[in-house]
């Protein structure tokens, strides 16, 4: 390391934060509230050895800055920051760490759990202590990078696709997951963002008739410390460090990561998919004050994160990792926003989902719909324009807010999920589900929020695949090391009802229907479902409903199970045809059960198995497990776009463990119902076979524990 700086240096300027390459030479810019002085250090094209170290020379409105000539893409680098080390006050300044650039655009390098990365002395427990070791040997390096990409020629020269919400259908995976075992892949691709693009894996999601992919963490992460310690690895990525990073693990060429994650956008984009993006900006990797200085710790404690207001040497945990980032603070709040908007106009993706999302709406004072971060997202030209999902809950106080999102917002509805479940199994009531069904009109209907509001989902990364939830009356999850407490607590029996003697083979044809019945109601009801990558081909962990720590074949798609699973994938994707096809199941207002009464016809029927409309005896009659859900196209009223497409459909649920006779409802658009979807069947109604019909007026047998559904063939005017 030179004592005098080789480079010119002059005084640049504060925006934009980071390092901005223009040909000549790179700008770099810091915020640091409370630090004292800000070094630049470079090092060797390996990120090992620190070669320059430079004092950034301006400080303007709290941001460090300075431009260096000649600092090229490809450069790496971090900061030390000086300051008071003061724990007990909030302030961790420790220039003996290097410190990642919050605002870094590619990374170079892994963590390696070492003392010297902790800002105190770790063998003494003492978060108070002061470490003098250097930890620049340990830690990620951040990358000056060249942003320039050609999107021309290609759907994402626009920022989004603009898929209509009441046309969305999610499907979330992890990139690495999803690809690793893939047999079309060569080796160096599986498990990357390049392989993800390939057309082979592009052309699979295209075929199922999903609209966006919705990637869990791409930011760049680490792997706790208590995972190390036990040999095993953060596998889902809700660990960030980096914002603005696509995590060089998931890339072919570390180095070229943002590149390829840029062309992997683009490829989707092509095939008319859009990206959405799992991010988590409601904590970071560095934990409490027990935990490692790599970033925001030392660049500015007492801004970055929550501090207990009666002893900031302690961090406010809402999250439950720790630490809580403070989006209160004006600039934390601007780099959450810098960061949001980059994923956008820089590479292209289409929305995001937000982890543990009230966090981010929570001020001093709790949660607040009309919080800071609310507010500067809904008016933002770029970011009110995207696709914004919320993951409504949190461990902190009042955390729990399922449809207290303001306007522009959708969220995962973990009702959905815990009632259709429930359904199921053989609790809950007609009347529970029927809520559900609608998309929650009790939950989203309000301040003209629409039905897609609701994130609809039976299945995602945090708990049991479709096929385990099914299988496994407990779970299984010892190898995550923490003695199988993990996780939910139990999943009780899919078996109850199953008649006569309970042989495997009544057992499995029972658990292969409950997985079609699950799917079926996830896709036939109102809102926006989101369907688990795998599920449609019965994907397996083997009873671990906690697999974020799995990074080996426990967690990653088996493709192999794609062909043995055949019949369920084309089931899925004819419910998927469906929904595309009947505009009807998936509106854009919600279903009203009141009568158009130009043509005399309601929306939305409650239909008993008699055939009678559904009365307030029916709903609360706990033995109520049949019954009919009528949807009719043809109200003026019914939200559809798309003119001249109405259909009426009649759905019909049984789940008694016996077959039930239901008389199909008279419709004064016609008598002649087509038979579309039958969950009791293994294969979907064929191309090629005769049309199964039925009267209305005729008693139709829907099997035990199964889904019926019927297009009302319509009458010659």
């Amino acid at each position: 390391m030179t004592s005098k700086s080789s480079y010119k240096v002059c005084e640049g300027i504060p925006v934009p934060r980071g390092a901005a390459w223009d040909g000549r030479g790179t700008n770099f810019a810091l915020f640091s509230e409370h630090a004292t002085r800000v070094e630049l250090c470079l090092f060797d094209s390996t990120g090992k050895r620190e070669i320059e170290r430079i004092a950034l020379p301006e400080y303007t409105n709290q941001i460090w800055h300075g431009y260096i000539e000649g600092v090229m893409p490809g450069t790496p680098y971090g900061f030390r920051v000086h300051g008071p080390y003061d724990p007990r006050n909030g302030l961790r300044f420790n220039a003996n760490k290097l410190l990642l650039d919050p605002y870094a655009t590619a990374h170079l390098g892994r963590l390696k759990w070492e003392p010297p990365i902790f800002g105190y002395t770790l063998e003494t427990g003492d978060d108070t202590t002061f470490d003098t070791r250097d930890s620049a040997q340990f830690v990620p390096k951040c990358l000056v990078v060249d942003p320039a990409f050609d999107w021309s020629g290609q759907p994402g020269h626009l920022n989004r696709l603009r898929v209509g919400w009441d046309e969305t259908v999610l499907y979330e995976l992890h990139v690495k997951g999803f690809t690793r075992t893939h047999p079309a892949l060569p080796d160096n691709l599986r498990g990357t963002y390049e392989g993800l693009g390939r057309p082979e894996i592009v052309d699979y999601v295209r075929s199922l008739g999903v609209t966006s992919i919705e990637l869990l963490p791409i930011h760049t992460f680490v792997t706790d410390s208590h995972l190390h310690a036990l040999k095993l690895t953060n596998y889902w990525g809700y660990n960030s460090i980096g914002f603005f990073a696509p995590d060089p693990r998931y890339a072919a060429t570390p180095r070229r990561a943002l590149q390829e994650f840029k062309e992997m956008v683009a490829r989707y984009h092509d095939a008319g998919i859009e990206v959405i993006l799992d991010v988590v900006y409601n904590h970071t990797a560095e934990g409490n004050e027990l935990g490692p200085t790599l970033s925001f710790k030392g660049i500015d404690n007492p801004s970055y994160y929550r501090l207990l207001p009666s002893n900031p040497r302690y961090y406010i945990n809402d999250t439950g990792t720790g630490n809580t980032v403070n989006v209160s603070h004006p600039r934390v709040l601007q780099m959450v926003c810098d960061s949001l908007r980059y994923w956008v106009e820089q590479t292209h993706v289409d929305g995001f989902r937000f982890d543990l999302g009230t966090i981010l709406a929570r001020e001093p004072n709790g949660f607040d719909n009309k919080s800071g971060f609310l507010k500067a997202v809904c008016q933002d030209p770029v970011l009110s324009m995207t696709k914004l999902i919320a993951e409504p809950w949190d461990i902190g106080p009042g955390g729990y807010q399922v449809g207290g999102f303001p306007p522009g917002w959708t969220e995962w509805n973990d009702k959905f999920r815990d009632t259709v479940r429930e359904f199921w199994k053989g609790g809950g009531t007609a009347r529970e589900l029927s809520t559900r069904l609608m998309a929650s009109p009790d939950l989203f209907d309000h301040q003209g929020r629409r039905p897609w509001a609701s994130i609809n989902f039976v299945t995602a990364h945090d708990g049991f695949t479709l096929n385990d939830l099914v299988s496994y009356d407990e779970k299984h999850n010892l190898e995550n090391g923490e003695g199988n407490r993990d996780g939910s607590a139990h999943n009780h029996s899919w078996n109850c009802g199953v008649e006569g003697p309970t042989t495997d083979e009544t057992i499995n044809a029972l658990r292969c229907r409950q997985r079609r019945n699950l799917l079926a109601t996830l896709l036939l009801a109102q809102g926006t479902p989101m369907l688990l990558a795998g599920d449609e081909f019965g994907r397996t962990q083997l009873g671990n409903n906690n697999a974020y720590c799995q990074d080996n074949t426990l967690s990653w798609v088996d493709w192999s199970l794609l062909e043995a699973n055949a019949p369920l994938h084309d089931f899925t994707r004819h419910l998927i045809a469906l929904r595309k096809r009947y505009p009807i199941l998936r509106r854009n207002l919600f279903l009203t059960s009141r009568t158009d009464e130009e043509l005399d016809v309601r929306d939305l029927t409650w239909v008993n198995a008699n055939g009678s409309e559904m009365d307030a005896d029916a709903w609360k009659d706990s033995r109520t497990r049949c019954f009919g859900m009528l949807l009719d196209g043809r109200a003026q009223f019914t939200g559809i776009r798309q003119r001249g497409h109405e259909a009426t459909i009649l759905i019909l649920f049984n789940d008694h463990y016996e077959a039930c006779n239901f008389r199909i409802p008279t419709s004064s658009g016609g008598d002649t119902w087509t038979l579309v979807l039958d969950t009791a069947r293994e294969m979907p109604p064929g191309e090629n076979e005769a049309a199964e019909t039925q009267q209305s007026e005729s008693l139709r047998t829907i099997g035990a524990r199964s889904i019926q559904v019927f297009v009302l063939q319509q009458s010659e005017a």
